[in-house]
This record gives structure tokens, sequence and C-alpha cells, in this order.
């Protein structure tokens, strides 16, 4: 039997596991099962393999998907790029090679929806999530501005957003798990006074299906979109990878 799963912690809200296994049944595949892997630090990941020896591939999710770099044999030129992996796949030899499926799930998923006014974006978060969006940004011409609540260099805090930069960056992408259930009444802290019909909001969570910050969006005008159908793409790339 093929082992696959998702690494990450906690892991109390994961669609991954449901996900595979309606896919197995309703695909008739016998030979594979998923299950959620809960690490409380990225030192267990050796333990896991171990003493899982059929396990053939992983998802990464917060906070591993920059952590778990050191740990693999290989990456593909694109989660170099990025800087963070968010699928493993483990050949017959042992040997892990990462891959970012983030940026595959994010492209196809936002394309649809953009418009000539989209120039400028405002990327909600840091971590190995934002950096895939970034980089497809970049690719899709799309100048970009990170916001953290302890911003660096290059970075915005939430308190710099103001009306000029809500008027310019018609785009915004959250990353940040604020919003996710079960802590569904927390939402980031951006004027949301300055939000209007040319806005599109794209919300990286799924549950719940609109966070608070689809719905201020949504009740200024603005278009969105949450991480369902990305999470559906990522997904589906994964098991093309496991199984390549």
């Amino acid at each position: 039997m093929r082992t696959f799963g998702l690494i990450g912690y906690p892991l109390t809200h994961t669609f991954s596991p449901s996900y595979f296994s309606e896919k197995f049944f309703r695909e008739g595949i016998e030979d594979s099962s998923y299950h959620a892997f809960p690490l409380q630090n990225i030192e267990e990941f050796c333990d896991l393999l171990q003493n899982t020896p059929h396990l053939k591939g992983l998802n990464v999710t917060i906070p591993y998907k920059e952590a778990i770099l050191p740990f693999l044999d290989e990456i593909s030129e694109e989660a170099q790029a990025v800087g963070a992996v968010n699928t493993i796949h483990i050949g017959k030899d042992g040997k892990k090679k990462g891959f970012n499926t983030d940026v595959y799930g994010f492209e196809t998923s936002l394309k649809p929806l953009l418009k000539p006014h989209h120039q400028k974006a405002l990327v909600l978060g840091t971590g190995g999530a934002a950096k895939a969006i970034v980089y497809v940004l970049q690719k899709l011409g799309i100048s970009s501005r990170l916001v953290s609540r302890k911003p660096s260099k290059n970075q915005l805090g939430y308190e710099d957003i103001d009306a000029a930069t809500m008027n310019t960056h018609h785009l915004i992408v959250n990353t940040t798990p604020l919003g996710m259930a079960p802590k569904i009444h927390d939402f980031p802290e951006i004027p949301y006074q300055f939000v209007s019909e040319k806005h599109l909001f794209f919300d990286l969570i799924y549950n719940p299906e609109k966070t608070i910050f689809l719905i201020k969006g949504k009740l200024k005008g603005a278009d969105f979109k949450n991480g369902l159908e990305m999470l559906y793409l990522q997904a589906e790339r994964s098991w093309e990878i496991w199984n390549e």
C-alpha cells in the first residue's frame, strides 16, 4: 500500500486527507492511502520517514514550507526560485525532491479574474505561500508589496497602508491564517474604507468559504475569490508529481 500525506502543524482543519480519500474511492485507486502527519517540529520529519516505509509523497503546509528545504535531496527549479516547497516526491531510492504547486494553483485560479487595472498588488503575509504568490505575480507582470506585522526592508506594515496605497494597489492577496476556522472572526487590519469596485480580493483560506476579509471586500464592491479552487488544482498537480 502506497502511503501519501500532509505534514504541518497543527493540522486541525485540513482539506487534503478527505480530498484524497474521496478521490481514491471515486477513481477506484486501491493501492494508496493518505494521512495527516502533524509534526510539532520539523526535526520529526526524519522519524516520519523512518517509521513510514511505504511513504511515496507528501504535501507540506504551515509552518514548514521553508523549513523543509534542508531535509530534501533535490529541489525543482520553480521551488528554488520561490524558496518554498509544498510537495515532496519520494523516489524508489528514497531520494526526496521538493516542488511548489502553490505556483500552479494560484496562477491558474487567478488569471481568469484579472483586469487591465490590476497592475499592482498587496500581498498580506511573508511566509512560504507569500513567496509563491509574489513569484506568480512577477511572472504575470504585476508588481507587489509584502505586508507584515513586523515589516523588514522593502515591506509595508499594516499601519503604512493608506488611501494612496489602496488606490494604486487593486489586487490584495491574503496569505495569512487570519480568519481561518476556528478563528473565523479574525481578519487582516487593512483600511477597508478605501476599497472600491476596482479591487480584487483573493484569500488563500478556504474554510470558511467567505472570510471576514472577503466579506469586507465584497461589501465595498470588490471582486473576490477564496482558495478552494487553488487547493483542488494543487492537489491534482501533487498527484501528477507523485505518479510521474
